[in-house]
């Protein structure tokens, strides 16, 4: 679609300046690309498949069907940047795996999900399937998949995955900052597995059975690597970035890894936090973190969420601000994966509401999507592949793996 601007005035201009009067067509002026990049934001379906609003609301209670003063995602600002399909995460912390009580958190966080439906039907809607998305596209309504970072709600119960699929829940982090039952973390340096455990080869056939895709965001190389051989189905990485960029940060995907996934006919959906996306801040963030833990030592007082929240302002003041990454940052990594591979395997995991202070400028929040697609515009993709990176990658995998569980399955 080529986006212009006919006016009778700017017709009226150019017929005087090249001294013709009469009955003719309105010429044609280019819109220029911010307009016409938000002229495909609002006309495009946009999946972000990781959003962290239950999380950031269990903490801090907000009505994100109005204009929030804090965090990065509410209905105003979503409208306002085309999102449409905003895959809230049902996160659970990985110490709640030793202490109990996974499971009761991932029920309490879908059911605030559906609370935001329930109290706004006319802006949310829950999606289950493509088709779901599709037809609440057409409805104006903004769907609400749900995925589940970090599989420890699962308690060793292949049922469970029935049960948070009955709830809902259409993807499935087997992990996340520490290894699980299910599988090693990137994250951590005790690989308890391997990889995968053999619990967790049971998981990755009943999510492929079920219709659940599987997501390698949070995984170790080991288990990524077991996992696409396990998988019947593509897989996704739901916000991971390259590693090309952050030499040594197991959390993002080899090079080797984002060609494998491809080849499984997967997606790699971009993390947009500066931490993910160049060395100068993941290397800033390396020391910070070393510095919040001895912080934590000497202020044993102070609880986990707290000090997530305040000891970013405390070291800036000390060593400088985080060196935020820009836009064009953020369009290398979406560069670098369709140069390995093609245009069908790269889309959106923003990590919104999810990775703190560390947004890039250009894209705070959900009414950015905008200057994504500028800078993709300007790097010479076309619009057809623009809308493939926004959402349309996505739900072909999606469908790929709903349709898998039609014949393995009674649920889709």
């Amino acid at each position: 679609m080529s986006y212009k601007i006919l006016t009778a005035a700017a017709a009226a201009l150019l017929l005087a300046a090249c001294g013709q009067s009469g009955d003719v067509s309105a010429p044609t002026i280019d819109v220029d690309n911010d307009a016409k990049a938000l002229g495909i934001a609002l006309s495009s379906i946009i999946v972000d498949t990781h959003i962290d609003v239950p999380y950031r609301l269990g903490k801090n209670p907000d009505d994100i069907s109005q204009r929030t003063s804090s965090g990065d995602f509410d209905y105003p600002r979503a409208v306002s940047g085309g999102l449409n399909v905003a895959f809230m995460s049902i996160y659970t912390p990985a110490a709640l795996e030793a202490s109990g009580g996974s499971k009761e958190a991932a029920d309490g966080f879908i059911d605030m999900v559906e609370g935001f439906v329930e109290q706004s039907p006319d802006k949310f809607a829950l999606a289950l399937s493509p088709a779901d998305v599709r037809n609440q596209f057409a409805a104006g309504l903004i769907s609400l998949p749900m995925g589940m970072e970090n599989g420890s709600p699962i308690e060793g119960d292949l049922s469970n995955l029935q049960y948070f699929f009955d709830r809902g829940i259409r993807y499935i982090t087997l992990t996340h900052s520490l290894s699980n039952h299910i599988s090693d973390s990137s994250y951590d340096t005790h690989h308890q597995w391997n990889g995968v455990s053999e619990f967790g080869i049971e998981v990755i056939r009943e999510m492929n059975r079920l219709g659940i895709m599987v997501d390698v965001s949070h995984v170790s190389d080991e288990a990524f690597w077991q996992i696409i051989k396990l998988s019947e189905v593509p897989v996704i990485a739901s916000h991971s970035s390259a590693r090309h960029f952050t030499p040594g940060f197991e959390r993002n995907m080899s090079d080797d890894m984002i060609i494998a996934l491809a080849e499984n006919g997967g997606v790699v959906q971009i993390n947009f936090g500066s931490t993910f996306v160049t060395k100068i801040a993941r290397e800033y963030s390396d020391v910070r973190s070393t510095a919040q833990k001895k912080y934590a030592a000497e202020h044993p007082d102070l609880p986990e969420t707290e000090l997530y929240r305040v000891y970013p302002a405390i070291y800036a003041a000390e060593h400088g601000p985080l060196p935020y990454a820009t836009v064009g940052d953020v369009l290398d990594h979406f560069d670098h994966v369709v140069s390995l591979t093609s245009v069908d395997n790269v889309g959106i995991g923003s990590d919104f509401d999810g990775v703190g202070d560390s947004l890039p400028v250009g894209l705070k929040d959900v009414a950015t999507y905008p200057n994504l697609i500028k800078g993709l515009l300007e790097r010479g993709y076309s619009e057809g592949e623009i809308r493939k990176i926004l959402g349309e990658n996505l739900l072909r995998v999606w469908q790929v793996v709903a349709d898998y569980a039609t014949t393995t399955s009674s649920n889709i």
